[in-house]
């Protein structure tokens, strides 16, 4: 089901990061959280296109493997690396039936990867897989919706995003609806971890040090459009980020 939704997205799902919450705010925010990967093999998860891997990989990292349980998403980042060779590997999978690797990897990114887990036992299992897949030690990086977000705050949208909830919460966490305001607008439903389901999916499977890194906007974000215009998202962030070692 998963898979099927994200096929229907293909290369558009590159357009998510020109969009103002993306640009000034995912995607310096969670590349400054990962920090230096000279030398260093990483593990994408949820890869999408690539664009992360690609990232990672022109900022140093030895070996990055995305995985991404769509193959609309996996071919569109293969079509990404065959116009700009990189030597990023991709491959399709669920994480939660993610395989064992010969050789485990330095540290693993998971952005919004968790989001379509039907039950609690899911989730756990998901972390397992990944904290097998690391060195010991490995950091393990997650980008994903804020469990602290209030939905009847004020909207989203001219940060280019629409958050709405869409049914009764599961015991993952709550239903929601997520619209990306492209030409023309793409909506997916999702269902994102509360924060107990994480933090206890993520001990119960051995990883440790978690810490929540609230999202900031970047100053490039503040140049170009002001402080007031980023106010109604300082004051209730949709976002936040994730860090623990296994």
């Amino acid at each position: 089901m998963v898979g099927q939704l994200y096929d229907g997205i293909g290369e558009a799902f590159e357009g998510f990061k020109t969009l103002p919450l993306a640009r000034y705010g995912e995607v310096p925010g969670f590349l400054g959280l990962v920090g230096d990967v000279q030398g260093r093999s990483v593990l994408d998860l949820a890869s999408g296109t690539g664009f992360y891997s690609r990232e990672l990989r022109r900022r140093g990292a030895s070996r990055v493997l995305g995985v991404d349980i769509s193959s609309a998403m996996v071919d569109a980042a293969l079509a990404a690396e065959g116009r700009e060779p990189l030597g990023v590997e991709y491959e399709v999978g669920d994480i939660a039936e993610l395989r064992e690797f010969g050789e485990p990897f330095d540290l693993a990114v998971a952005v919004q990867a968790f989001n379509y887990a039907p039950d609690v036992a899911t989730v756990e299992r998901m972390c397992r897989r990944i904290h097998r897949s690391l060195v010991p030690g490995g950091g393990f990086f997650v980008f994903g919706q804020s469990p602290d977000f209030r939905f009847d705050g004020p909207p989203l949208d001219r940060y280019g995003f629409r958050c709405e909830r869409a049914g009764e919460d599961s015991e993952v966490g709550p239903r929601v609806r997520v619209t990306a305001l492209l030409e023309p607008p793409i909506s997916f439903l999702a269902n994102p971890p509360s924060r107990e389901v994480y933090e206890s999916c993520l001990r119960a499977a051995g990883f440790r040090d978690l810490e929540w890194v609230p999202l900031e906007v970047s100053a490039e974000g503040l140049r170009a459009f002001g402080a007031e215009f980023w106010a109604d998202l300082a004051a209730n962030p949709p976002l936040t980020m994730l860090r623990c070692r296994a």
